[in-house]
């Protein structure tokens, strides 16, 4: 590896399973000027790790490692800025297809540029897992897989005829093919490597694995001991093409566990404490590290489910160390000697391997959880942090009932259901689904709910006939050993059939209600509720006609299919009644440890890994029969509503328009607290009615073939009109109305936010959006900025950020701003029809300057607000004045 700097003489060979390897070694520098760096957190000796092998005195300097080194002084409240090179990039279809759009986009733009488009090219490696396509249109019998798979490859041919052309037109891209499993488990359990190699000039450079994900729970493979986090987007792009992530050195917050888990507690209830204790400490923007002696009673997929849930509780990441525990599940997957040996050999030498008995490293703030403690629980209505005891859920279920959901004195209320012989109710399950990402890749909470599914059947137990009940799993792993463990019978006589492999519920492919159903909730304006197994229940999400979501365990996924309502409490009222006529209790089916302990040893088998993943990218007969078109770029189809060359590029030159102030703009949105990425770019149904419903039909769509927002977002045109759809989202300009609507001024007129973009637009009129705390929770979802952009809008200004958004709206060249102090846009009395004016962004502008917002009111009032700039760093403030990352990619690369 041809490098020009080592200023602290870390490099040094390594000797492992008989190979030499080339590394940057931590205790060399240590000794060489880089006192004190063994008391590092795991985690930021990765960030060490990875600037000593990068620093070439310009991208990184030796005064950027020293800053790693003083982190142990101010324990990452410097604000240093860093240039951090992942060792891979991890996507999934939903956000992969506009990444790879935008690529081909690219290409094309370089061609215009006069440039060589094959410059154009991913540097690092790029997986692709496709995952988010498949929906559960199909249910509750053995024939919903095979149906919903076809019912896939009809609705997303465009697609995976473009995502093939990727894969033969771009190097060091590959593609995992439909039906193999969801990105995140594909990625823990065959693709990350704990440590990554490369060969470079003769040499074999060992290093740790790290990556970043175009989705937000990337973070699980954290538990594998890989640094890993979900960007947007685009960055995930200018990352594969050789751009550094920039980035602040994070804070550390360490999370101290004690003690095990009690018998009848699942990881997914430890995990929704953790979420919730985390929320409540406030950890955006940071790392978080779990350590303690607890985590000798974690299984790796246990660690697993706490790092997915990262995003949840608005960390960067939650990152577990290397230890016998993570050597023991990479020889269970049917990882190579030789790799194996490299890891605990690596580790070891690094100071990167955990090992009870030593010393803790240093934090910048300490949490701690006796795990004995954690109780049964769910989270819920609509938020992952709320986290609500098993014994309290029939109580804050009819809380919300009475306060969030307006229906007081109707928890009782029973209603007619066409065609059947039952009727529903508020709190009624309508959906309960085990769903991948979160749980499917732990065995222990999969094996759970087979067994209590057979203990129910047993006692002559059923779901009820409202509940649409689904499995899909994460990977074809888990199908192995639920039907070698004879658990899948059991879970189909509960109606749980496989379904498919990949996000389904979770991320709002949960497919319609029977119609019947449907129409019994929408008449009668019935809050029905959602158990699920996944991450994610935000408004809106999981299915229009569900109000209430709740995440849970797969074992009372399974529950609260048979007792049907959320009205009942799990803790102290039966199920059901029995065959034998007698009430059957959820503690009366419950699995113990010992036996899912005792499943889990005879039926999940290295060799079961082996055998899934020996030709993981060949994909079945449906993916081999896609026809692939060739070149080096790619030949767009003007009537293809699925893929459309973005006019990001349109009449680009070498050098950049400068950039100008903010004036006279009008207000496009006046939101509240928590607006998720959901809410500004769904990912679900497409409505009729809607702005994109009527592009679709004037493109002689049928309804039942617009599929969802998250397979079209390779075609602008659906995405912009979708850009504050979500049929939830407030806007408090129309009073908290629901629905992506909103007011066109001077004259007040109200109408789709879409519509009103592009009024504003013919009129020459620039906007601004205001909102509360945490605008951008949620997945890293890159079309919540690329909509913004589009529509118009200049600056958003917010009480908080969360992280990915922030960075993805300074990607496309918006501007974030946020109130100092206690203002708000309520504080200071804002309506919406007031104009505008921020100056200072043309010129010398500083990251995390202050700006004045210049407030003229409807009245002629003038107020001026003092915002700080959210623009954090130089490099994000070059990529703003290039109009965003990709341009400034472009440009680079084409100069």
């Amino acid at each position: 590896m041809t490098k020009s700097v080592d200023s602290f003489s870390s490099r040094r060979t390594i000797v492992a399973g008989g190979k030499t390897y080339t590394y940057y070694s931590l205790p060399e520098a240590e000794k060489n000027g880089l006192e004190g760096i063994s008391r590092l957190p795991f985690s930021m000796k990765v960030l060490l790790e990875n600037l000593l092998r990068f620093e070439d005195g310009r991208s990184v300097t030796k005064n950027d490692i020293i800053a790693v080194k003083d982190w142990l002084v101010n324990r990452g409240t410097a604000e240093r800025e860093i240039a951090y090179r992942p060792s891979r990039v991890l996507m999934q279809d939903f956000t992969g297809v506009p990444a790879v759009v935008d690529l081909a986009a690219m290409r094309d733009a370089m061609v215009h540029l006069g440039g060589d488009p094959k410059r154009i090219n991913p540097l690092v490696p790029v997986d692709l897992v496709i995952d988010h396509s498949v929906i559960v249109n199909f249910f509750g019998n053995n024939a919903a897989f095979g149906k919903n798979v076809e019912e896939e490859y009809k609705q997303n041919q465009e697609r995976y005829r473009f995502l093939k052309w990727g894969q033969s037109a771009f190097d060091n891209f590959r593609v995992v093919p439909p039906g193999t499993g969801i990105c995140h488990q594909v990625n823990l359990e065959y693709l990350a490597q704990t440590v990554w190699t490369k060969t470079e000039d003769g040499e074999t450079v060992a290093y740790p694995d790290t990556c970043v994900g175009t989705d937000s729970h990337t973070t699980m493979v954290n538990g594998l001991g890989v640094l890993g986090w979900g960007v947007g987007g685009i960055e995930a792009e200018a990352a594969m093409l050789g751009q550094p992530v920039s980035m602040l050195i994070p804070e550390v917050i360490g999370f101290k566990l004690t003690g095990r888990l009690n018998e009848g507690i699942t990881a997914t209830d430890l995990v929704l404490t953790v979420t919730q204790m985390l929320r409540k400490k406030g950890v955006v923007g940071k790392f978080v590290e779990f350590f303690g002696d607890g985590l000798d009673h974690l299984s790796l997929a246990d660690r697993a489910t706490i790092g997915n849930m990262a995003p949840e509780y608005g960390a960067t990441c939650g990152f577990f160390p290397v230890d016998g525990e993570t050597i023991a599940y990479l020889d269970e997957t049917g990882r190579t000697d030789d790799r194996i040996a490299l890891v605990e050999a690596y580790s070891k030498a690094q100071g990167m391997w955990r090992e009870a008995g030593t010393a803790d490293p240093v934090f910048t703030d300490i949490l701690e959880l006796d795990i004995s403690s954690v109780l049964p629980s769910l989270a819920g209505p609509k938020r992952p942090q709320d986290r609500v005891l098993l014994s309290g859920t029939k109580e804050g279920f009819l809380a919300a009932l009475e306060g969030e959901f307006k229906k007081p004195g109707e928890a009782a209320k029973r209603f007619a259901v066409a065609d059947a012989d039952f009727t529903i109710g508020h709190g009624d399950v309508t959906i309960a689904a085990i769903t991948s990402c979160t749980n499917t890749s732990n065995p222990s909470v999969l094996i759970a709910a087979g067994l209590l599914a057979r203990n129910a059947a047993a006692r002559g137990l059923k779901s009820k006939p409202w509940v649409k009940t689904s499995l899909a799993p994460g990977s074809q792993v888990v199908e192995g050993y639920l039907n070698a463990s004879g658990l899948q019978t059991d879970l189909d006589a509960l109606g749980f059939n496989l379904v498919g492999f990949g996000c389904t519920t979770c991320i709002g492919n949960s497919g319609p209600l029977p119609e019947n159903i449907s129409e019994a909730i929408n008449k009668n304006d019935l809050v029905a509720g959602a158990v699920i197994s996944g991450n994610r229940n935000f408004e809106g999400r999981v299915n229009p006609d569900v109000k209430a979501n709740y995440l849970a365990s797969p074992p009372l996924v399974v529950a609260y299919a048979i007792a049907g309502s959320l009205q009942i409490d799990l803790t102290t009222e039966p199920l059901g009644t029995g065959s034998d006529g007698k009430p059957v209790f959820l503690k009366d089916i419950w699995p113990s440890n010992q036996e899912i302990a005792k499943f889990i040893r005879e039926n999940v088998t290295k060799k079961m890994f082996q055998e899934k993943y020996a030709d993981v990218f060949k994909g079945d007969s449906n993916w081999q029969k896609i026809a692939v078109p060739t070149g080096e770029t790619y030949a767009w189809d003007a009537g293809s509503t699925y893929v459309q060359n973005p006019p990001y590029f349109e009449g680009m030159e070498m050098k950049p328009e400068p950039v100008t102030d903010i004036v006279k703009a009008r207000v496009m949105g006046l939101f509240l607290d928590s607006i998720t990425t959901d809410h500004i770019s769904p990912a679900g149904s497409i409505k009729e009615a809607s702005p994109a419903g009527h592009y679709l039909r004037d493109h002689q769509v049928r309804p039942q073939d617009f599929n969802q927002y998250g397979t079209r977002r390779g075609n602008h045109e659906v995405m912009m009109r979708g850009t504050f759809a979500n049929i939830r989202i407030k806007n408090q300009m129309l009073g908290g109305k629901e629905g992506g609507f909103t007011r066109h001024w001077p004259d007040g007129t109200e109408m789709p936010i879409y519509d009103a973009a592009m009024q504003y637009k013919a009129e020459g009129v620039p906007l601004v959006v205001f909102a509360g705390k945490e605008y951008g929770t949620g997945s890293s979802r890159d079309w919540a900025a690329k909509g913004t952009k589009l529509l118009g809008i200049r600056a958003v200004i917010a009480q908080s950020f969360e992280r990915i958004h922030r960075s993805n709206l300074v990607g496309m060249g918006i501007v974030p701003l946020v109130f100092q102090g206690e203002d708000s846009w309520q504080t200071l009395g804002l309506k919406g029809d007031e104009i505008v004016t921020i100056r200072g962004i043309e010129g010398d502008l500083k990251p995390r300057q202050t700006l004045i917002a210049e407030i003229t009111f409807a009245d002629g009032t003038i107020k001026n607000v003092p915002l700080t700039c959210r623009i954090d760093t130089l490099d994000e403030l070059d990529y703003f004045r290039n109009g965003g990352i990709l341009q400034y990619v472009l440009r680079n690369l084409a100069a």
